[in-house]
């Protein structure tokens, strides 16, 4: 049995090393996350980059702080899913070296959840995006048509898409919830799904839409009579393993064309674009923002209010005699 004191040393052993070698330190980090060789040689030039930063700034890993994190980011002459990911990278090593502190004392997570702050503002941004009503209906419909596969193997994965759909639209989930999403969180005729954390502090439940509750528990009974291994709600093979997220996005695609909404729309309906629905869907049946926000996982009410007013702005041009004439045109 190892006693608390050893444990405590060993890392602090670790938190020195961080200290002494950031490099290296982070190396040895990138070994342990089993990354493909192209995803790590990424992570080690966006890491180089931010190390450099500190330099700059005469900060360490140790004494680094939230503003010099928002100002790197800020910095970054990219697009902001790339400064996004920048963040992300950040924020997964300061966990790791401060695991066992509390969570929210990771200066990159306040950013990362900051809606207004300063590094979204890049110019390549677009307006956040949602579906109108026709698509949001046309989608459902889909949702509820007679499965097109025809052998066993392929109809429980056309079950298995449509509930991610279903999750994304209903009930607001990200594609990284939906992933990882184990069976003991939900339950068939059940509108309430529990979303797990890594700190129990951030896990979090959200209420499913009724047509949500539908096809999910269909795909749950088509689940346990395919037998499938794990403990995955949407297991990415026979085997059980993990869908990957490029697996998600192609199930997405698919649906959307199907559905006929890939071919009026210039955007791409993406899981965000779903999820911001399901907010927008809310928002319309006048439910209060901070209770949206609580079921979209946002620890800061101000990231509620931004996608509110995204939602009222979108809304307006939806309904602008512009607008309007051009569908009529259409």
């Amino acid at each position: 049995m190892v006693s608390s004191t050893s444990s405590r040393d060993l890392f602090d052993q670790r938190r020195a090393d961080w200290q002494r070698d950031p490099v290296g330190a982070f190396d040895a980090w990138l070994v342990s996350q089993d990354l493909r060789r192209s995803s790590a040689d990424v992570y080690r030039v966006q890491w180089g980059r931010f190390l450099e930063w500190l330099a700059l700034k005469r900060k360490t890993i140790m004494t680094v702080d939230t503003g010099t994190i928002a100002e790197f980011v800020a910095s970054l002459e990219v697009k902001k899913p790339q400064r996004l990911r920048y963040l992300r990278l950040i924020e997964r090593v300061l966990d790791h070296i401060r695991e066992i502190e509390l969570a929210s004392t990771n200066p990159a997570r306040f950013i990362a959840q900051d809606g207004e702050a300063a590094w979204r503002n890049a110019r390549e941004n677009e307006p956040t995006g949602f579906l109108n009503a026709d698509e949001r209906a046309a989608i459902i419909g889909k949702l509820f048509s007679p499965l097109v596969e025809q052998s066993a193997a392929k109809r429980w994965r056309e079950r298995r898409d449509r509930a991610l759909v279903a999750i994304f639209l209903g009930g607001g989930l990200k594609t990284g919830d939906a992933i990882a999403l184990t069976l003991d969180c939900v339950a068939i005729g059940s509108e309430w799904v529990t979303i797990e954390a890594d700190n129990a502090a951030f896990t979090r439940v959200t209420r499913l839409a009724p047509f949500a509750v539908d096809v999910l528990g269909a795909w749950l009974e088509a689940r346990r009579l395919a037998n499938l291994p794990g403990e995955l709600v949407f297991p990415g093979s026979p085997s059980g393993r993990p869908m990957h997220k490029a697996t998600v996005l192609r199930a997405i695609d698919a649906l959307m064309e199907e559905a006929g909404v890939a071919q009026t729309r210039a955007e791409r309906a993406s899981p965000q674009t779903l999820r911001n629905t399901f907010a927008a869907d809310l928002f319309e049946r006048g439910v209060e923002t901070d209770q949206v926000g609580q079921w979209l996982g946002f620890l800061q009410p101000i990231s509620a209010g931004r996608l509110y007013r995204s939602w009222q702005a979108w809304s307006e041009r939806e309904t602008s005699p512009a607008a309007n004439a051009d569908h009529v045109e259409s």
